[in-house]
């Protein structure tokens, strides 16, 4: 992908730090439950579902489902100006979070809810690498 060089990078707390070290290495990876199971994005200490404290990083696919998107067409800071338009879009991973992010490519614009995706690392500021999504076929 494209990068995105003068695009500031995340601001990584402890909670989020393992995300950010897998995205460097081209990994998504997830919190999972280590007592009830449960898939959580975004990065935190308490499952939402039990509210256990126990949880493992687990690698993930990759792959899901545009659940709704926008299509930005003002950009809200100088930096992304030479990029709209461009689109966000929720996306419900096959694991099961939902997780939000920009989608890429040629045919970004294009994008339709239930459009099946996949994700992509683009670098950023600093070179960071940030998780996104490019539409794919089936």
């Amino acid at each position: 992908m494209e990068p995105w060089p003068d695009i500031p990078g995340p601001d990584v707390n402890a909670d989020a730090a393992p995300y950010w070290a897998a995205a460097a290495e081209g990994r998504l990876v997830i919190q999972k439950c280590a007592d009830c199971g449960t898939f959580r994005f975004y990065p935190r200490h308490l499952c939402p579902g039990c509210g256990g404290d126990a949880a493992a990083w687990t690698e993930v696919s990759g792959r899901g489902a545009v659940h709704s998107f926008t299509v930005v067409h003002r950009a809200p800071t100088p930096a992304f100006r030479a990029l709209a338009p461009y689109v966000i879009a929720l996306i419900d991973l096959d694991e099961g979070p939902r997780m939000m992010a920009n989608l890429l490519g040629a045919d970004a614009l294009e994008t339709a809810i239930g459009d099946p995706v996949g994700v992509v690392f683009q670098e950023r500021a600093g070179g960071v690498r940030v998780p996104q999504f490019v539409r794919r076929s089936g």
